[in-house]
């Protein structure tokens, strides 16, 4: 992306999100603020208001906690809901490894402090914790809204 420009570095970002949205390269979340800070080389500030106007212009919005999605798409649930479905994927038992942070992180296009927090709900309600090794286990499975185990 060229430095000097009349025009506000946010507007180019938001020219270049709104650009891959339009060509289906951005479908659902968008990547998290961290990642395009370091895609285009710009201030958290300047993501922000790329952000913003994507939203005023009706193309994305923010989910708290989730991140941001091009309007009308993707799973708009808490990450920690998104998360805990891993644990009701076919053939999960407790003691099998729960994935790393960065992986969390890659899987659902969150940020480290969202990803931390939904880990950390996730020990308090006893799914997971520290395994043997320096990684996170399953301690339990979820329960489901009829009482049974997922």
């Amino acid at each position: 992306m060229p430095h000097a420009s009349p025009r506000g570095r946010y507007l180019e970002v938001a020219d270049y999100l709104r650009q891959k949205i339009k060509e289906g390269k951005i479908t659902e979340g968008l990547p998290s603020q961290a990642k395009l800070m370091s895609t285009y080389g710009v201030s958290r500030s300047t993501i922000e208001r790329a952000l913003g106007a994507l939203k005023s212009d009706g193309l994305i919005e923010s989910v708290q906690g989730a991140g941001w999605y091009v309007a009308g798409t993707g799973d708009r649930r808490p990450l920690v809901e998104r998360v805990t479905d891993l644990l009701r994927a076919d053939g999960v038992k407790v003691g099998d490894r729960f994935a790393t942070e960065n992986e969390l992180c890659e899987l659902f296009g969150a940020s480290r402090t969202a990803v931390r927090s939904a880990i950390a709900q996730m020990e308090g309600q006893g799914l997971i914790g520290k395994g043997a090794t320096r990684g996170r286990e399953v301690r339990a499975l979820p329960i489901d809204q009829g009482g049974q185990t997922a």
